[in-house]
């Protein structure tokens, strides 16, 4: 019995029963980048919009628009259920595309101030907000190839396997999907 456990210690440990916890963690430390790089978008934010405000009192309609964007997408509460919850998923995604398009607009508005294209405060924030931007992208695209990975191991042998028997409460991450709004084409006007 005694040399039985090591023996059968060493096959479970290659047979793949730790490849699903593990694709786990690694999709849930993937989600918790893009929710640290969102953090940080909604951390800029307020300062952006208070170097707009004294450029762009007339403009008070995009701005308040963006501060509720931004107010509706840290109210979503997330944790590690969200990324199996689809539903919770589904708002979470449209918050942050709420946010982004409202920035977007925002950003387009300094098109119509000089002076404050030239301002250092509103560069150097733009400029992070930029930033901000590719990060979340790059976190978004890791996360999706982790959720990727785990998802595939539920579904393949030998983890269907083990999903089955050990891992019966484990169920696919969901996956970013493009807003509709973003596969539309801009339209450029002269």
């Amino acid at each position: 019995m005694a040399v039985l456990v090591p023996f059968l210690a060493f096959f479970l440990s290659g047979c793949g029963i730790n490849t699903i916890p593990t694709y786990e963690e690694q999709a849930k430390a993937k989600w918790s980048d893009v929710e640290n790089q969102y953090q940080r978008r909604a951390d800029l934010i307020p300062n952006l919009i208070e170097t707009v405000k004294g450029f762009a009192q007339q403009e008070r309609t995009v701005l308040e628009a963006v501060t509720n964007a931004r107010a509706r997408a840290t109210s979503i509460q997330v944790n590690a259920d969200t990324i199996t919850d689809p539903e919770a998923f589904k708002k979470f995604q449209e918050a942050q595309t709420q946010l982004s398009g409202a920035l977007g607009r925002l950003l387009a508005i300094s098109e119509n101030y000089p002076d404050l294209k030239s301002n250092q405060n509103f560069l150097a924030l733009q400029s992070q907000l930029e930033g901000t931007e590719n990060r979340i992208a790059v976190a978004r695209r890791d996360y999706i190839e982790a959720v990727r990975l785990y998802n595939t191991a539920l579904r393949t042998f030998p983890g269907v396997i083990w999903a089955s028997t050990y891992y019966r409460n484990q169920k696919p991450m969901q996956e970013f999907t493009v807003a509709e709004e973003a596969k539309k084409p801009p339209q450029v006007k002269f």
